[in-house]
């Protein structure tokens, strides 16, 4: 829901920074790998009760995360690099919630599952609709420019991050932030399997695009 406003601050500086990674040969894909690594390493400092480490961590992939993009549109944008993108997003994603799972199992255990579920949903949504959108050739660069088409939500990126900063900084409230989470995550899911039957309900499924 927030990720266009986000997306004109934090362009710019972006994209500065993306020409000077660009100029010095580090490629897209190199800094969208490094972005997994740190959320990763994330994940692991949160497994072991590093909170603030993981924190730092989540915030410096998030990081990279924005600047593998800014790095594509400096150089070149492949669509091979928009597929490693969002793969490792989704592993990040699942990973941090996971590494709360496995710090204290007893509380968090029921808590994650519902969140893991709630991404399994929300992510399916996604993929579908971009799938449909590319079929029928529509585009939107309100969240940017992306290789697939991004549905908006409820939650999206920002949001994700925002929940992930409170986990780090609340981590004994992560049961209820978690289903808190989950539940905003079913609520967009349902909203864009809606938003794809009003766009595309009425389609024939043997219907021929003509150009």
């Amino acid at each position: 829901m927030l990720d266009a406003y986000a997306r004109k601050l934090i362009d710019p500086p972006l994209n500065v920074a993306g020409r000077g990674l660009a100029r010095h040969g580090i490629g897209a894909n190199a800094v969208t790998l490094a972005g997994l690594g740190l959320g990763l390493a994330a994940a692991g400092a949160v497994a072991m009760g590093a909170f603030a480490v993981g924190l730092c961590l989540v915030l410096a992939s998030r990081l990279a995360d924005g600047l593998d993009g800014a790095v594509a549109r400096a150089t070149q944008r492949t669509d091979f690099g928009g597929y490693l993108d969002i793969a490792s997003d989704f592993l990040f994603y699942g990973a941090v919630p996971f590494g709360f799972v496995l710090f204290d199992p007893t509380a968090n255990a029921v808590a994650g599952a519902f969140l893991l579920l709630s991404f399994y949903v929300n992510g399916a949504s996604f993929l579908g609709y971009a799938i449909l959108a590319e079929k029928h050739r529509l585009t939107t660069r309100a969240q940017g420019v992306k290789s697939l088409y991004y549905s908006n939500g409820l939650l999206e990126g920002t949001e994700t991050i925002a929940f992930f900063v409170l986990f780090c900084l609340l981590p004994t409230y992560f049961a209820p932030l978690a289903y808190l989470f989950g539940a905003l995550c079913f609520a967009t899911a349902t909203l864009r399997v809606w938003g794809a039957y009003q766009a595309f309900g009425h389609i024939s499924f043997d219907r021929q695009e003509t150009p």
